[in-house]
């Protein structure tokens, strides 16, 4: 975890995005991050998912809706409205809006109900809430969804300070994954290191998981 002091959001902000942008092998880490969480959404059983369209900066998730389609798993974007954004059903065509965000075309239907969530994020603080890119957009989603599904926070690169930045409405993680490092949050008993892979074998403990560059798995 980073020990570096940060005082506001925008610092940490800032400083992640730079670490962001200057991620080295996007391509295979996006294909580690994608193996993982496939594999762990296969062993979840998940049915209906949040998924983001990613943006150059963020962890690639074609390959991630491309299989989750394929396994008759419903894939929900986010369509924006407003400051906030409602889910659609991802389909073809798309198209790009604001904040160059590819979105599918608008949808009227039933608010859907999702397993699971995965959300992009810039860093994550000392309380496991997410810092995105200031627009609030998220928290105000998940603030008004019933009933809130597991969160997934994922990025390239681990990017987590223990500086306590965010605030009350700020949305928070149950599992926080990176190419290399893992974290499942464990309620209020704390964080525990094990190595290893992504398991759902003990989902009642909390375990960061490291993985060497070469994909091996580091003790």
């Amino acid at each position: 975890m980073q020990k570096i002091k940060f005082e506001t959001k925008s610092q940490f902000r800032s400083y992640a995005r730079g670490k962001l942008c200057s991620v080295h092998n996007a391509y295979k880490r996006d294909k580690i991050v994608e193996k993982q969480i496939l594999e762990m959404l296969k062993q979840l059983k998940v049915r209906s998912i949040l998924l983001y369209v990613s943006l150059p900066i963020e962890a690639n998730t074609r390959g991630i809706i491309a299989t989750c389609r394929r396994r008759k798993c419903k894939v929900y974007v986010p369509f924006m409205e407003g400051v906030s954004f409602k889910m659609v059903k991802w389909r073809l065509p798309s198209s790009r809006k604001k904040f160059n965000i590819e979105e599918p075309k608008n949808s009227f239907a039933v608010k859907p109900k999702i397993d699971f969530a995965i959300v992009p994020v810039i860093g994550v603080d000392g309380a496991f809430k997410r810092i995105g890119f200031g627009k609030g957009m998220y928290d105000r989603f998940f603030a008004s969804l019933e009933p809130k599904p597991p969160i997934l926070f994922v990025q390239r690169e681990f990017c987590m300070t223990q500086s306590l930045l965010s605030e009350e409405h700020d949305i928070a993680a149950d599992i926080y994954l990176t190419p290399y490092k893992t974290i499942i949050k464990r309620g209020t008993n704390g964080l525990r290191v094990i190595s290893g892979r992504w398991s759902c074998s003990s989902k009642r403990r909390c375990r960061i998981f490291h993985r060497k560059e070469d994909g091996s798995c580091k003790l």
